[in-house]
């Protein structure tokens, strides 16, 4: 699968987030059981694509996953070099602590913890709630709920969960 002619959509400095580079590294990826959560070009003089993982099967990113994964997306990289820049670093990597959530089964697995979110109808900090369908809903202090519609805003965790979920 190969990307046409990825042009930056929504650029923020330094970083060009592109959907094709999400699909590339998803068609590589997902057959050896992995989502990809992110996949963006970042940097200026020094370019890195940069490719957060998770697996599949819910089970914790090892160190061997990641080689497994860079390997994997290198070697397909590396017969689409005319896409990137002469020199540029591919950086596979878990989540982290300010992981991203997307679907509704990320915030089902994350209920209860607290989250950063933007929305058009502002920023705010609170605890993943009931998930219904498409629509989540988040707790804010003195117990104030907001629900929103999934891709229409971003959450990222804003706290880790005591075991792995």
């Amino acid at each position: 699968m190969e990307p046409d002619n990825p042009q930056p959509e929504g650029s923020t400095a330094g970083s060009s987030r592109v959907p094709q580079w999400d699909q590339l590294a998803e068609s590589v990826l997902s057959p050896l059981g992995y989502d990809v959560l992110e996949a963006s070009l970042k940097g200026g003089k020094s370019r890195v694509l940069l490719v957060r993982i998770e697996r599949k099967d819910e089970v914790p990113i090892s160190v061997s996953d990641l080689e497994r994964a860079n390997r994997a997306l290198g070697a397909r990289l590396d017969q689409l070099e005319a896409l990137l820049p002469e020199h540029y670093l591919l950086q596979v990597e878990s989540p982290g602590a300010d992981r991203p959530l997307y679907t509704a089964r990320h915030f089902e697995r994350f209920v209860g913890l607290k989250v950063k979110v933007r929305s058009p109808e502002g920023n705010f900090t609170g605890r993943v709630g009931p998930v219904r369908g498409d629509a989540v809903e988040f707790v804010l202090d003195k117990d104030e709920t907001r629900t929103l519609k999934l891709g229409t805003f971003r959450a990222h965790l804003a706290e880790w969960p005591d075991k792995p979920r």
